[in-house]
C-alpha cells in the first residue's frame, strides 16, 4: 500500500518510459498537453515529473518508434479538457472518447508516433 513516504505499490506500474526518436519534440508535447515537468539527464533522456512532484518515468530518446506492445493508459480528471490540450499540443486522435465498463477513454498519438490513452471515470 502507498503512503506519503513511500509513494510505491507493490507489484503496481512505477515507472515508465516514453521512446522518442525526436526527444525534444516530445518533450514539448508533453509538457504541453498534460504539463509535465522534464529533468534533463544528459542528451538523450528526460525524466517525467508529474504534478505530485515525483519522477514517475522518463523519455528516452531512441533509433526508431514501434507501434503496438504495452499501452500506457493515463488517468484525467476532466477527459474532454485532456483531450483537447493534446490536440492543442500537436498530437492526433486515434481513438475518440468512447466508453467502457467504469468510464470513458480516448487514444492518441504523440509525434514521434507513440499510441497512449487517458481515461476518466464517467
Amino acid at each position: 500500500m502507498a503512503d506519503a513516504d513511500h509513494p510505491h505499490v507493490h507489484h503496481a506500474p512505477d515507472y515508465i518510459e516514453i521512446p522518442a526518436t525526436d526527444i525534444e519534440a516530445s518533450g514539448q508535447f508533453y509538457q504541453a498537453a498534460f504539463g509535465w515537468e522534464l529533468t534533463a539527464y544528459g542528451p538523450g533522456y528526460r525524466g517525467i515529473v508529474a504534478a505530485d512532484g515525483r519522477e514517475h518515468g522518463g523519455i528516452s530518446e531512441v533509433e526508431s518508434v514501434t507501434p503496438g506492445g504495452a499501452l500506457i493508459v493515463m488517468y484525467s480528471d476532466d477527459l474532454r479538457a485532456t483531450r483537447q490540450a493534446v490536440l492543442d499540443a500537436g498530437g492526433l486522435i486515434s481513438h475518440d472518447i468512447f466508453d467502457f465498463p467504469g468510464g470513458q477513454r480516448f487514444h492518441f498519438i504523440d509525434p514521434c508516433g507513440l499510441e497512449m490513452a487517458v481515461w476518466a471515470l464517467p
